[in-house]
């Protein structure tokens, strides 16, 4: 355990691309650029058809990073006060969560009926990035898109469930205060992996922008 925690926390100083990651010349130099600017530069198109979607098409269940599953890396990375399982590599087993959807604080405790308490949302549905140029994307770029930290978030469960598929025009964080750094993750994800906005979505978007205009991309 102790070495698996050494590893993570080298990881979180300087984390790289998760393996088979998206490589885009764009994504860097878009760094220093507000998110309006960066979502004004993203491909208006409607949506493809939904046609031959499968999450399994993108990754297997959850991927790996530093040889340990997805889903703990971040709720190691977003939770306080981690605990873990004494039995088991790599499980986090309780933790405190300032929900940045909802704005409330979640104890989290691992069990049956009591895990999902806290789920890990992709910010970027998975699948409206089918619709929207995944299914473009190499086997590879998808599986680096399911398990990408950056486009993922431990949040309230309930309110990710009500979340959907929905992108910005259909769907905000009940938090306010959190919107501004909820689109402009979604727009460094449509970016690298240069997936496509709907009209409707982009003038949400730009919308919530304007209320924070200097808003950076979030990074890795």
């Amino acid at each position: 355990m102790r070495f698996w925690l050494t590893g993570l926390v080298s990881l979180a100083i300087a984390i790289g691309p998760v393996p088979g990651a998206f490589a885009s010349a764009g994504v860097a130099t878009s760094a220093s650029k507000t998110a309006a600017a960066v979502a004004n530069s993203l491909a208006v198109k409607g949506r493809a058809p939904k046609t031959g979607y499968s999450r399994s098409l993108f990754s297997d269940g959850w991927g790996s990073i530093n040889g340990c599953d997805t889903r703990n890396f971040i709720l190691n990375r977003d939770l306080k006060s981690v605990t873990w399982r004494s039995n088991a590599v790599c499980l986090v087993a309780t933790g405190v969560l300032d929900d940045p959807y909802t704005g409330k604080r979640i104890n989290f405790i691992r069990g049956v009926r009591t895990s999902l308490a806290v789920q890990i949302d992709h910010v970027v549905a998975v699948s409206d990035a089918w619709q929207k140029g995944a299914q473009q994307l190499t086997s590879s770029q998808r599986y680096s898109f399911y398990n990408d930290p950056l486009n993922l978030l431990a949040v309230d469960g309930p309110t990710n469930e009500s979340k959907g598929d929905g992108d910005a025009a259909t769907w905000l964080p009940p938090n306010k205060s959190f919107r501004c750094n909820y689109v402009a993750r979604q727009v460094a994800v449509k970016a690298k992996y240069h997936l496509w906005v709907t009209s409707s979505e982009k003038a949400a978007i730009i919308g919530v922008l304007g209320a924070c205009p200097s808003q950076k991309l979030p990074v890795g």
